[in-house]
């Protein structure tokens, strides 16, 4: 396995188990927040996705977007399994640009996100980008237990 597939592996992993997340969430606290100033947890799962959107586009523009214009932003969140399908389009062609990368534009190309504090090289954005997806499903998995709810078993 070369750099790239084992990227794109964490990829994968780190999605399967953001969905056992997810779909560990009854459907009716989709809504629930732990205070008022948190994000619900349909938001995050949002979240989530229209980040990887936004990051996917900014890696091919080697950098942060002076605009985005997002497809999640007007569309009302229906059901999880609806969410998912939506952005499945987005996520191949997510996965379909990290795999296109060779093992040496890793270390060469440059994430200039200036706007946001840093420039990166493609590898270490490519693992802030996974870093950043689990970071939200740890969160979901903290909202779960303040809830009271049961937590999916994520270490299988």
């Amino acid at each position: 396995m070369n750099a790239i597939e084992a990227i794109v592996w964490n990829f994968e992993e780190v999605r399967r188990r953001s969905i056992m997340i997810w779909e560990g969430i009854p459907s009716e606290y989709l809504d629930w927040k732990p205070d008022s100033d948190a994000m619900s947890m349909k938001e995050m799962i949002r979240h989530v996705l229209d980040s990887e959107h936004y990051y996917h586009l900014a890696l091919l523009n080697k950098g942060s977007l002076h605009t985005y214009d997002s497809p999640y932003e007007k569309r009302p969140f229906t059901t999880l399994v609806e969410e998912i399908a939506f952005s499945q389009t987005y996520r191949n062609a997510f996965i379909e640009t990290v795999k296109s990368y060779g093992n040496e534009d890793l270390s060469q190309i440059k994430i200039d996100r200036s706007d946001a504090g840093y420039i990166r090289t493609l590898g270490d954005m490519l693992m802030r980008i996974a870093y950043h997806e689990a970071v939200h499903a740890g969160q979901l998995l903290d909202y779960l237990r303040t809830a009271g709810l049961n937590r999916p078993k994520v270490w299988d």
